[in-house]
């Protein structure tokens, strides 16, 4: 199925969307929202699918054109949002720009962090920064959305508690990153609202390209217009979204809702090095923290510019016949204005 939130109240109305993503057709009256769809998941889900197939056959009463424009995330808010990352690539990456090294324990044990859950972006929001100064970024990411998730499942338990499947900029502050950590007690003022992708897809619509708890598709990201990266996001996933969501449960429950993700969509080179830009024949990156650690590391200094007022970054992914599936996150940079 493939789902998605009308702008309607703080948490929007539930419906349907076409597996082609021209139509849409009203499932407030099986379930309000997404959230209380995702709360009686076993008992709505059958009707659910029953009126998808409809809409998909051109039968379901009262079906509409899409419009993008006027969907939120699918969650425009959620009990808890963990980020996790799982692209060893990347922080490897973060680590060899500073001449750090990376402690084996991340091979094992995943990076993960709490952001804030009580209002999301919607997929054409403006990102609406403060100051420039502060390095405006984005990442491109994948997450995923569970049922109930007892504590301390195991990753083969808690595969069957991912219920749907989404895209995310998780937006960063890149020049407050750097004070928050020194303190020792992680991330806060630079992680601000992250948006998510109008569509929320289960996982059997990506067929054999979900597989091993994975996505197993290229992350395509343009910046003002040109692509910047089009990493695959399967391959170079060290930890799995099970995995992830196991450890996000190892001593507490999830409740249903929960969003946990992926991190930084990143691929090294085939032969190891850090990345090449696709100017250069490379896949490109999914942040602009990632090119600019490896001007960092190949060339002694970075050179690319943190996102500016007025700069629009656009993720989204397609199947290999180059249909989107999760439909666009397309945001422009805006600075912020107190009421």
């Amino acid at each position: 199925m493939k789902l998605a939130t009308l702008k309607n109240g703080r948490d929007g109305e539930l419906i349907l969307v076409s597996r082609d993503l021209t139509r849409g057709v009203a499932a407030s009256d099986i379930a309000t929202n997404l959230q209380q769809a995702i709360e009686r998941w076993e008992s709505v889900s059958p009707m659910l699918e029953a009126r998808y197939k409809e809409l998909n056959d051109a039968k379901a009463h009262g079906s509409f054109e899409l419009d993008q424009s006027k969907l939120h995330s699918p969650l425009p808010r959620t009990y808890h949002w963990a980020d996790g990352s799982a692209y060893l690539n990347h922080v490897k990456l973060v680590r060899q720009a500073r001449n750090a090294e990376m402690p084996e324990t991340f091979w094992t044990d995943p990076l993960m962090y709490q952001g804030g859950g009580d209002k999301f972006l919607a997929p054409t929001e403006d990102i609406e920064a403060v100051s420039e100064e502060h390095g405006i970024d984005f990442e491109g990411e994948i997450a995923v959305i569970t049922d109930d998730v007892p504590m301390a499942v195991t990753a083969e338990q808690a595969a069957k508690h991912i219920k749907l499947i989404m895209l995310v900029n998780d937006v960063s502050l890149r020049g407050l990153i750097p004070g928050e950590l020194a303190k020792g007690f992680g991330f806060f003022q630079a992680k601000p609202a992250s948006a998510f992708s109008p569509i929320a897809v289960t996982p059997d619509e990506l067929g054999e390209a979900w597989h091993d708890g994975k996505v197993n598709l290229p992350l395509t990201v343009n910046l003002n217009g040109e692509k910047f990266g089009h990493p695959e996001a399967g391959p170079d996933m060290v930890f799995s979204f099970p995995q992830l969501v196991a450890h996000a449960a190892k001593t507490r429950y999830l409740g249903a809702g929960a969003i946990i993700g992926s991190g930084t969509v990143s691929n090294p080179d085939p032969d190891g090095g850090p990345g090449k830009p696709v100017a250069d024949g490379g896949v490109g990156y999914s942040c602009l923290a990632e090119v600019r650690m490896v001007e960092q590391i190949l060339h002694g200094a970075a050179k690319t510019s943190f996102m500016r007022f007025g700069d629009r970054v656009r993720i989204e992914m397609f199947d290999r016949n180059g249909k989107s599936i999760f439909g666009a996150i397309d945001q422009q940079v805006v600075k912020y204005k107190a009421d």
